[in-house]
């Protein structure tokens, strides 16, 4: 008998299926995780009470910055150019913690210090610092006086920040101190700031240059903004459930970033509805490492239910996560030993690739050992049996590089592709997708681990209900057979209200009666799970009348161990996709030297016609293999020399493809490619 994990509540309506709820909550939404807990503040408050002295906030600190040059030898043009690089690597201390009650105590100190410096309820704080326990307690400390949090990747750039700062009015800047330079560049123009607080060591002339401006009245340090609250203590200003606590400022694919406004009622309800269907898994001393970008919703969501549930939170950073930008030190993992952990597809598809590589290196005889025992371990849990031995001799030292302790990972953001999902739940551990956007505080789906399939992102989670719009122009339709497909809808109490300033927006993304329009396509499993199968914007009609999708296509292509990134381009005047790859230098040089191709210029390997030939013969290989139907499959590739950068603006930075900049990036090598069909 099949398990089922969610159930339709209302009958099939013209147009669209039925409404679905989890298994968990069939009749009535969850909004709270707990009785009283209603808003962030809340949240910290709950834990501060049910778990005193348990260690809340791990931190290292950096004790010193080791600089090796290296002179190499490069070719350019034919000739031999002598040039030096430079590494960085970063020597860190142990962890130090924060416990719940400290933690508490210290947002009230950095409230106190906000109040302080003119901020009261209402006002917005800008935060663009990098993920930090600092960052935690800033937006923790805003939300104990009821302030508005406004966030931005550290990455966004001189105009998306401009935009954040002043379509928000935000009267305060927390940056890192090395993004005082950029701050310096914008401020003229964003007259609502009044005050700048940044984390780290500052440079005199980056301060004296802000201090330069008429409107700015403070600049200060994180530690003496904790200092002026600790000595002008204020009375605590309660937020309420339908206070703002965030505009989120997403990094758009297009255009400028769009504010997502969410309550402290919508995130209160995410962290209820995941914590109901994920509670059941947790350990009494579970710890998380925390890395991504806390600007990312899921980061933001699942480090406040962290803090929920007493988990140990470990801040690290994806420079330093493992042991190669460290010296005289153990990397994030190693140091922390995580037993949960978050993460984008990119950072599953590089740890495999790592792995694979380092499996490589060790000769044939223990690629095949390796390679059989994934094997067997698929048949030993197919058939519900013990692989202990195989992860104590086999895998155990892929096992250490991530920590030696993890249980769970979950993935978010875009989908994993099922080839990594399988190969690191195998290896390592269970990688459990979940599916989301900003505008539902990040979870609309999750797949518990007894809802483990590839390819899936699990249920619905018990604070929404979900249902499948019918997309004609496309053949999704919830009648179709055997499964019911179309655009997921979702309502609930996590969904935002709409995007700040932004009412036309607004409009084109929710309805009157709250169904918030996703615009990615999914389809009902038999189990009542959900899977994605595509997006409308990124749906693109062949000369031969039919769709291709090219995120899905994107996916299955990035599991080449070769590909470090690539983007599908495909042409409605044309039959099949081209491909644009890139890849590591050393990676591919290595691959291509064991095939016989060698070249000491970089530009030219890539360009070389037999490499483009043997690259596009193993794409077309991992198509085949990943199941790929014929107008799938790529007709050529372009190796791209350079890695593909936020700092390019080919990248978003949550690491998502800018796909209109890349193709006019490569707009040349793209027609090339595509008219050769002809």
């Amino acid at each position: 008998m099949i398990s089922k994990f969610s159930v339709p509540v209302s009958k099939a309506q013209p147009g669209e299926g039925p409404v679905h709820r989890s298994i968990l909550s069939p009749s009535e939404l969850m909004t709270q995780p707990a009785k009283g807990v209603e808003t962030l503040y809340d949240v910290l408050q709950y834990a501060s009470n049910s778990f005193n002295d348990r260690k809340g906030f791990g931190y290292r600190q950096l004790q010193d910055t080791i600089v090796e040059s290296k002179q190499i030898t490069k070719v350019v043009d034919g000739v031999e150019k002598k040039e030096t690089k430079s590494w960085t690597f970063f020597q860190l201390s142990e962890y130090h913690h924060y416990t719940y009650a400290e933690a508490a105590e210290m947002t009230k100190y950095i409230g106190a210090g906000l109040r302080q410096l003119g901020l009261k309820k209402g006002d917005k704080l800008q935060i663009s610092a990098s993920t930090s326990v600092e960052w935690m307690f800033m937006a923790h400390g805003a939300f104990t006086q009821a302030i508005t949090i406004v966030t931005a990747y550290d990455t966004l750039g001189a105009e998306g920040l401009h935009h954040a700062i002043t379509e928000s009015e935000a009267s305060l800047c927390f940056v890192n101190s090395d993004q005082l330079p950029l701050l310096a560049k914008i401020l003229k123009d964003c007259s609502s700031v009044d005050s700048i607080v940044y984390r780290g060591e500052a440079d005199a002339e980056h301060i004296t240059t802000l201090k330069s401006f008429e409107h700015i009245k403070n600049i200060m340090s994180y530690e003496e903004l904790e200092k002026l609250g600790r000595e002008n203590i204020v009375e605590v200003v309660k937020p309420k459930s339908e206070d703002l606590c965030c505009i989120m400022y997403t990094s758009g694919s297009t255009g400028n970033p769009k504010g997502v406004m969410l309550t402290h009622g919508n995130v209160v309800a995410a962290i209820a509805g995941v914590c109901r269907m994920l509670q059941h898994l947790l350990e009494p001393n579970d710890t998380m490492m925390a890395y991504l970008p806390l600007a990312h919703v899921l980061e933001f969501l699942v480090e406040n239910l962290c803090i929920f549930l007493g988990m140990t939170l470990g801040y690290g950073s994806i420079r330093t996560l493992t042991d190669v930008s460290v010296k005289n030190c153990k990397g994030d993992l190693q140091e922390f030993g995580p037993t949960i952990m978050t993460g984008v597809p990119q950072v599953w598809e590089t740890i495999r690739k790592t792995v694979l590589n380092k499996v490589l290196e060790r000769g044939p005889r223990i690629e095949k050992i390796f390679m059989g025992a994934l094997k067997m371990k698929k048949f030993l849990k197919k058939h519900k049996m013990g692989a202990g031995l195989l992860d104590k001799v086999v895998f155990k030292n892929v096992k250490q590089q991530l920590g030696g302790r993890l249980r769970y990972c979950l993935s978010g953001g875009a989908p994993v592709s099922p080839e990594t999902q399988e190969f690191l739940t195998l290896a390592a551990c269970p990688i459990l997708q979940g599916y989301g956007m900003t505008e539902s505080v990040g979870m609309c789906a999750i797949m518990a681990p007894e809802q483990w399939a590839l390819g899936e992102v699990g249920a619905p989670v018990p604070c929404v209900e979900v249902k499948l719009v019918d997309q004609p122009e496309v053949g999704y339709l919830h009648t179709n057979s055997p499964r019911s497909q179309g655009e997921i809808w979702i309502r609930g109490g996590s969904i935002t209200s709409g995007y700040y300033k932004q009412p036309e927006l607004t409009k084109e993304a929710l309805t009157e009666d709250g169904w918030l329009k996703t615009g990615d396509i999914g389809e009902w499993t038999e189990r009542g799970t959900l899977q994605i199968i595509d997006r409308l914007k990124n749906l693109v009609k062949l000369s031969n009348g039919e769709y291709i999708a090219l995120e899905k296509l994107e996916s299955c292509y990035k599991s080449c161990t070769l590909v470090e990134n690539l983007c599908i381009y495909a042409d409605s005047l044309y039959p099949k996709p081209v491909a644009l790859m890139v890849s590591l230098e050393p990676v591919l040089r290595k691959f291509l030297a064991e095939n016989g191709i060698e070249n000491d210029d970089w530009d030219a390997l890539c360009e070389d016609k037999r490499t483009r030939k043997l690259i596009l013969k193993v794409l077309q290989e991992q198509a085949k293999h990943s199941g790929l139907k014929g107008i799938e499959v790529i007709t050529d590739v372009w190796i791209c020399k350079d890695l593909w950068t936020p700092e390019m603006n080919l990248l978003t930075a949550a690491q998502k493809l800018k796909r209109k900049e890349i193709n006019k990036a490569y707009e040349k090598e793209l027609q090339a490619m595509i008219s050769a069909q002809k």
